[in-house]
């Protein structure tokens, strides 16, 4: 499998060893390959149902928790403060958004439930240090959850893409406008969803994707 890379949109001054260490809290592509990640059986409707639920915009992350038939059980969207791109602080955000739309698994001998991240960003598909960022925090925040860690997948004005599968899309994008729920239905058994502010709705199976 072949990657492009791009440079980090990181340009802010730091000394060597802090750089050392970032690069330290990075997965590079072929890493996130090996690493089991599993896949999604229906990635274009993972990607469809949180855009529509979230409508990124670049610098956007949503985080998502599925449970073991792939229906949503929990998301939540934010933007990353500005700082340096480093792993520690994308685990550190990720890990207080799960904590306060679904509670942790860590009692469970082996996590039955799934975490996946959404990153709407600027640039192409190629991979970035900031995506390499975000994969290590991820890994590391559903570790400290309880939870399985799941496919990473970037949003750009070229489409979608799930990051070491080679799978995306050109639909949705980050400047696609965003499908009502209700148009992507397609599943007549509801399922509750917890929301990124708690509160619990009820969406069908399709649409919470």
């Amino acid at each position: 499998m072949t990657f492009g890379f791009a440079p980090s949109a990181d340009t802010s001054v730091s000394t060597p060893a802090d750089s050392v260490s970032r690069l330290a809290r990075m997965l590079e592509p072929a890493e996130w390959a090996e690493a089991g990640i599993p896949l999604l059986r229906n990635p274009r409707e993972v990607v469809s149902g949180l855009h529509s639920r979230h409508r990124p915009t670049p610098s956007t992350a949503v985080v998502a928790v599925l449970d073991h038939e792939e229906r949503l059980a929990a998301s939540a969207s934010f933007a990353p403060r500005a700082a340096p791109v480093d792993g520690w602080e994308f685990r550190n955000a990720l890990l207080a958004h799960l904590r306060r739309v679904i509670p942790h698994d860590l009692r469970r001998r082996t996590p039955v439930r799934t975490a996946v991240l959404l990153y709407c960003r600027e640039g192409d598909a190629r991979w970035t240090e900031e995506d390499g960022a975000w994969m290590w925090g991820l890994r590391d925040a559903c570790t400290l959850h309880g939870l399985r860690c799941g496919a990473y997948i970037t949003l750009t004005r070229g489409g979608w893409q799930v990051l070491g599968e080679g799978r995306g899309g050109r639909r949705p994008s980050s400047e696609t406008p965003p499908t009502a729920l209700a148009e992507t239905v397609a599943d007549p058994d509801p399922s509750p969803v917890r929301g990124g502010g708690g509160a619990v709705e009820v969406l069908r199976r399709t649409a919470a994707r």
